[in-house]
């Protein structure tokens, strides 16, 4: 496990609320995970999955 410390130069903290019903489906998601990630992890890896997805329709068109 990595140890806590600063976080990369190049990125950008966001705050933000979440559903309960929403951050369940999250927490779920994150069980079918091999390694568990954690919540902001979780939300990491869905997010570029959602942009890589978007970015092959879009080269589809």
């Amino acid at each position: 496990m990595k140890s806590r410390g600063r976080p990369k130069a190049d990125t950008h903290p966001v705050m933000l609320r979440i559903p309960a019903e929403t951050l369940a489906q999250i927490d779920e998601a994150r069980k079918r995970e091999a390694d568990l990630p954690t919540r902001p992890e979780m939300i990491r890896r869905m997010i570029a999955d959602w942009l890589e997805r978007d970015r092959s329709a879009i080269d589809e068109e």
